[in-house]
C-alpha cells in the first residue's frame, strides 16, 4: 500500500510498505513538492505493488501535501478571479456556463456547441466556406405552385 510522507525543506515522499526477510521496510516511490498526474504515474510505474492513485491523493490530502488541480480547476479559479475583478462573461457565455454546470447535468450533455467556443477564426471561417458551398449546390426554389403528374391507372398488358 502506497502512502504520502512529509519530507523536510517543503517536500512530500509517495511511500511503499514491502515486507522483507527483515521486517516491514517502506520504500521510496517519488518525491515532490506539488502532487500532479506526472508524480502518480513515476510512484504507479516504481510500485512493485497494486498502486491505487485514489488512496494516494486520500494521504497526500491528509498530509499537508500540495495537490495540483486539473486544468478545469485552474480555468475556473481564472475565471472566479475575474468575475471577481468585475469582468462578466457575455450573456451567451453566461447561460451556457450556467446550463453546462448545473449538477443535474451529466458530460454526455454538454452541447456539440461547445467544441465551438475556443475555435479559431480561420477554423470557423472554413467551415462557414464549406457550408456556402453546400448551399450552392442545393436546388433553386421553383417558381408558383407546385404540380403534380396526373395520376391515371397503369394499363394491364
Amino acid at each position: 500500500m502506497a502512502f504520502v510522507v512529509r519530507r523536510p525543506g517543503g517536500r512530500f515522499e509517495i511511500r511503499e510498505s514491502v515486507v522483507t526477510p527483515n521486517g516491514p521496510r517502506a520504500r521510496s516511490l517519488a518525491t515532490f513538492r506539488v502532487l500532479d498526474g506526472d508524480v502518480l504515474e513515476r510512484a504507479a510505474r516504481a510500485a512493485t505493488q497494486p498502486f491505487d492513485p485514489e488512496s494516494v491523493l486520500g494521504s497526500a490530502r491528509r498530509s499537508g501535501a500540495p495537490v495540483a488541480g486539473s486544468a478545469a480547476d485552474r480555468l475556473a479559479r481564472q475565471l472566479l478571479a475575474e468575475i471577481g475583478r468585475g469582468h462578466r462573461p457575455a450573456s451567451g457565455l453566461r447561460r451556457l456556463l450556467l446550463r453546462n454546470l448545473s449538477d443535474d447535468r451529466s458530460f454526455a450533455d454538454v452541447e456539440m456547441d461547445d467544441e465551438w467556443l475556443d475555435a479559431s477564426d480561420e477554423q470557423r471561417g472554413r467551415v462557414l466556406r464549406d457550408l456556402l458551398d453546400l448551399t450552392d449546390s442545393l436546388p433553386a426554389d421553383r417558381r408558383g405552385p407546385l404540380r403534380f403528374p396526373r395520376l391515371t391507372p397503369a394499363s394491364r398488358g
